[in-house]
């Protein structure tokens, strides 16, 4: 059966959660990381020496990294689907993906860490308002793409939404400022009606 390591508040991990959710895989969920710990004993450490979740076992294949778990398992059993057989539409949900990784994950991180894991007294206020201003950059662009699209790489969901749409979902969750971006909130507006995205994804902020 596929194992999964990793804490239901880490962004990665619901990555993971919500592909396997959307695939319908019979798993069974580790905690491990933050409070949980794990991630430092030697079996953790064999599988990951990176000492990070989530960390997925199926079978002989042992796993990490998010963006990578979710492309092996939407190709696995939903060519296609989630993982797109045109090798068009491929490229640009993997294009999203990169996407994610390289340009919201930046400015992501000051934004949530600051507001939501820091204390008032000691947060940074002045990276919070960078990362604020960036993101609403960042948004305006994926807002753009998404005119005339129902999802990132077309007119279905693919793995290219499943990053994104964590990102999102903290985005627009947070008590800050933000742009009009309405071809985004309607994109937004779909992933809701997911079950596994309000499963998995649409948790407290923690």
């Amino acid at each position: 059966m596929l194992e999964i390591w990793g804490r239901t508040n880490s962004i990665n991990v619901q990555k993971a959660m919500w592909t396997v959710a959307e695939l319908g895989l019979d798993h069974v969920r580790h905690d491990a990381g933050g409070a949980f710990g794990v991630v430092d004993t030697d079996d953790y450490v064999k599988m990951n020496p990176n000492r990070l979740v989530p960390t997925i076992r199926d079978g002989e294949l042992v796993l990490w990294e998010s963006h990578a778990i979710v492309r092996y398992l939407a190709a696995k059993h939903d060519a296609g689907g989630l993982w797109p057989t045109d090798i068009v539409v491929r490229a640009d949900s993997d294009r999203w993906m990169d996407w994610m990784a390289n340009t919201l994950n930046g400015p992501m991180r000051p934004v949530f860490w600051g507001l939501i894991r820091t204390p008032p007294e000691q947060r940074d206020d002045a990276a919070i308002a960078e990362g604020v201003t960036a993101l609403a950059a960042a948004f305006t662009v994926l807002n753009a793409a998404l005119d005339g699209r129902d999802f990132i790489a077309g007119d279905r969901l693919t793995m290219g939404d499943i990053p994104i749409g964590c990102a999102a979902y903290r985005y627009l969750a947070l008590d800050i400022e933000r742009p009009s971006l309405p071809n985004m909130e309607a994109w937004y507006a779909r992933l809701t009606g997911r079950p596994a995205f309000r499963d998995h994804v649409m948790l407290p902020l923690t």
